[in-house]
């Protein structure tokens, strides 16, 4: 086994991939062709073109198209499933897969049902590849508080497998501090608190996240780097960042893989995970991450299972769980280890 063949094989957690992000170009033309829907995609490769960004915005405006062709609940059984079938295929063993209801009820779908249809998904997974999955749902920053409200009265009548929420969207336009009681509310439901952050917005958007959402991890928080004190704040209280290098480098949030702050976060003491974010629209997946901080970065085969350790310490599991990714993760990094070249 060489190298890269034993970053492959190492045991994995992905705490932030969003549903919709992972959607395999095959099955959205699939369902844009099963439906009728007028689209100028009639290719494989029409959609892959597609799925190419400059910045932040355009890659906003590319997820909101990809939206509106979701027009059927049942559509997200086979998303999930084909999300989770990739995960597998990256030896990861337990995923936190981000839904966005909000940008689907605008199009008259229904939560429950799509839910449903997420957790049949995620049923065929368990089945089929072994691998845990539970959901966590963006309530999306461009909400109104009404609206965000109203997705936790959903979440009430229907929490199977929700573990957190979290917030998603364009940081600039769409600050935390708004979502301070919805945030309170959800924690009172028993649910883990979540905010993207920091990643096209400055250090104080994640300031904010922490100071009034109350947030237990960030995803993100690129921009931590300009902020010598929020760096000690959050090596202090160990607050999980939840980093996506190869997302970061097709948005234009950092200018080369070189330049992204994972590297100086960790030898800093940072808590930090890897993750694939939207997988699909930024053609990578988990072990492309782990390979391109190994190769760019030096991040040693030791150092990259210790992200994933990270991952089990973070994760919205009980210690049970835990204890049992432990050793399973303690056993197959030995076995790897014996096998290296």
């Amino acid at each position: 086994m060489n190298t890269l063949e034993a970053i492959k094989a190492l045991p994995k957690v992905e705490l932030h991939v969003h549903t919709l992000g992972s959607l395999q170009p095959s099955t959205l033309l699939s369902i844009i062709k099963e439906d009728g829907i007028n689209s100028p995609y009639r290719t494989i490769e029409d959609i892959i073109q597609r799925f190419q960004f400059t910045d932040f915005t355009q890659f906003i405006e590319v997820y909101a198209e990809i939206v509106g062709y979701i027009s059927d609940e049942k559509h997200f059984e086979p998303i999930i499933f084909d999300m989770l079938k990739k995960c597998s295929e990256c030896n990861t063993h337990y995923v936190e897969a981000s839904f966005s209801p909000r940008d689907h009820l605008q199009h008259n779908l229904e939560f429950s049902r799509m839910v449903d249809a997420i957790n049949k998904g995620i049923d065929r997974a368990r089945k089929t590849f072994g691998i845990e999955t539970n959901i966590r749902i963006d309530l999306v920053r461009n909400s109104t508080q009404d609206e965000a409200m109203e997705v936790l009265d959903y979440i009430a009548k229907n929490p199977h497998n929700i573990v957190s929420v979290d917030i998603g969207g364009n940081e600039g336009k769409f600050p935390p501090k708004p979502f301070a009681e919805v945030y309170e509310r959800a924690h009172k439901m028993g649910l883990h608190l979540v905010a993207h952050a920091g990643e096209a917005a400055g250090p104080q958007s994640i300031w904010d996240a922490i100071q009034f959402l109350k947030v237990e991890r960030i995803g993100h928080g690129v921009t931590a780097r300009n902020d010598p004190k929020l760096i000690e704040y959050l090596k202090e209280k160990q607050i999980c960042l939840e980093m996506s290098p190869i997302g970061n480098l097709r948005t234009g949030v950092v200018k080369s893989i070189q330049d992204h702050p994972i590297r100086e976060f960790y030898d800093k003491g940072l808590l930090v995970t890897v993750n694939s974010d939207d997988p699909s629209l930024f053609h990578t997946d988990l072990n492309n991450e782990y390979i391109q901080i190994h190769e760019h970065l030096g991040f040693s085969i030791l150092e990259l299972f210790q992200l994933s350790m990270n991952g089990i310490e973070t994760a919205f599991i009980d210690e049970v769980s835990k204890t049992e990714l432990r050793e399973s993760f303690s056993s197959e990094y030995r076995q790897i280890m014996d096998q290296l070249e």
